[in-house]
């Protein structure tokens, strides 16, 4: 668990030997407790700000919420699952995924619900990181482990006039399950990730449904299927079979990654051609192919999966509308050809505000520095996990960790093995922390922007790019080479400071 220190007494109490923070119950913060039970260690508690675990499959309930990434390569590696019904995981089967991942290993006690975290300081002296919750609560960690992810809080448009809309307004990222879409008249704002999920899975009960777009993007065949019950009783009793789908879909995703991050007209070209042949496939209406057709470098912008979202241009009762919004109004949304779009409900498939640009609660480390101020001119960290100036606190899926064209627990996975192996040296050795040489942070974020002008990311504009159109999201290469670079721990690209039980100071290391 965590020492915890009550805001009213000042008193702490040890409810471990020691106590590690993990901040967020999503598929980071359930991985990282899984693994450090596994390694004998149980003095962790994590916090997270919901009533329930798992993060962006606890919030993204919209109709049609899947992943764009296989099953088999959507899961922990050490928690292989032979039980996904699809291809492509339904939203509501990767959360019973975690769910079940919480009971098999009797989580749920070690969680504290409902408790956001408003921020944490370090003591240079205790070596201790305290936290403190919105209801003034203060709990002292040893260690923190911030996985609270990026891509958390919605992101609405700033569209004039959005507050008087007098019919529903749902972002998809909090759908209101209550509010009944049969019969209504719908316009939905978006056409990235969320809306090529929503749009062909709301279009046959709505009476009505427009799509605003504003950027056309590429999308690719899904080519989804049903996991057959002989299938999944093979895969249980013969694990290795698991392993061998997904090492495959994998490496299949590494092969083909460099068509979608490489800034290589002849690679983006392969990509843009396939795209087009299924657009050419969905869509017979030769002007609304052009409409739907990106102009853009295939892979500048996220490459989108899916059988059914162009083909949904296709009914009768959708159409799109590609004039830009000039505001919303009482009864629906005005473009700037002058028309009014009466509508009954709102669906926003607008994404989420990056979360990575900045610090997720203020967070001050060594000598009363701010993490905001470190991340003055973008957010940086070695590796995507470690800041220079915090101890002890080692971020997954942080700055640059961010996949182009494969499954993100990739990363996590490195990440978490990673904090793992410095907690036990921290641990084992009764050291006070931890810190990532300044030298070691540059050297690596200056190679990191350096690779950035081989990658197609800059040639558009995306919510990949900070508004000085530097990439602090993504990692610009394959997934095995970060793999490779941030398994393991080494200590000599650490400050070690360890504890001096006479001064109470510590002593430099190395």
């Amino acid at each position: 668990m965590t020492s915890k220190t009550s805001a009213a007494s000042g008193k702490t109490t040890a409810e471990g030997d020691f106590p590690i923070a993990i901040i967020g119950a999503g598929f980071g913060g359930i991985g990282m407790a899984i693994q450090l039970k596994k390694a004998g260690i149980e003095s962790f508690t994590i916090f997270d700000r919901a009533g329930e675990v798992g993060g962006t499959w606890r919030d993204n309930t919209y109709p049609g919420a899947a992943c764009d990434v296989p099953s088999h390569a959507y899961s922990l590696s050490f928690e292989p699952n032979p039980k996904w019904s699809r291809k492509y995981s339904p939203a509501d089967e990767i959360q019973n995924y975690i769910l079940g991942l919480v009971d098999k290993w009797k989580l749920r006690g070690r969680i504290r619900f409902n408790t956001d975290i408003v921020g944490a300081s370090f003591d240079d002296t205790t070596g201790a990181w305290t936290i403190r919750t919105g209801d003034g609560e203060d709990f002292k960690a040893r260690v923190v482990i911030s996985a609270v992810g990026g891509l958390v809080d919605p992101a609405y448009p700033d569209i004039p006039g959005i507050e008087s809309f007098e019919g529903k307004k749902i972002h998809t990222a909090r759908w209101d399950h209550d509010y009944d879409l049969r019969g209504k008249r719908v316009g939905v704002i978006g056409t990235g990730a969320s809306a090529v999920q929503v749009v062909p899975a709301i279009a046959p009960e709505v009476a009505e449904l427009e799509v605003f777009q504003r950027t056309p993007a590429w999308v690719v065949p899904k080519r989804d299927a049903v996991y057959s019950d002989r299938l999944k009783k093979l895969l249980a009793r013969f694990p290795v079979l698991l392993r061998i789908s997904r090492a495959f879909k994998y490496w299949t995703s590494e092969l083909l990654g460099p068509m979608i991050f490489l800034d290589a007209p002849r690679l983006s070209a392969v990509g843009e051609k396939l795209s087009l042949a299924h657009l050419e496939s969905q869509v017979k209406d030769p002007e609304l192919r052009r409409k739907l057709r990106p102009e853009f470098q295939f892979g500048c912008k996220r490459v989108l999966v899916s059988d059914e979202y162009w083909a949904s241009f296709e009914r009768g009762n959708v159409s799109l509308e590609c004039e830009a919004i000039d505001e919303i109004r009482p009864r629906g949304i005005h473009t700037r050809d002058g028309a009014l779009h009466e509508l009954d409900a709102i669906v926003f498939a607008t994404g989420f505000e990056l979360g990575l640009a900045r610090a997720p609660f203020p967070v001050v480390g060594r000598d009363g520095r701010s993490l905001d101020e470190s991340w003055a001119e973008g957010a940086v960290a070695y590796k995507g996990m470690t800041v220079s100036g915090f101890p002890n606190w080692f971020i997954l899926m942080g700055p640059n960790t961010g996949p182009g064209h494969t499954s993100v627990l990739v990363y996590t996975e490195a990440q978490i093995s990673h904090a793992l192996q410095a907690i036990r040296k921290l641990r084992d050795e009764g050291l006070k922390f931890v810190d990532i040489r300044q030298e070691v942070q540059d050297r690596y974020n200056e190679r990191i922007q350096g690779r950035m002008k081989y990658m197609v990311w800059p040639n558009c504009s995306s919510w990949y790019l900070s508004k000085d159109g530097s990439n602090h999201s993504l990692y610009p290469g394959f997934a095995s080479e970060y793999v490779v670079s941030a398994h393991n721990f080494h200590p000599e690209e650490y400050q070690i400071a360890e504890l001096d039980a006479d001064a109470g100071h510590e002593a430099d290391a190395a």
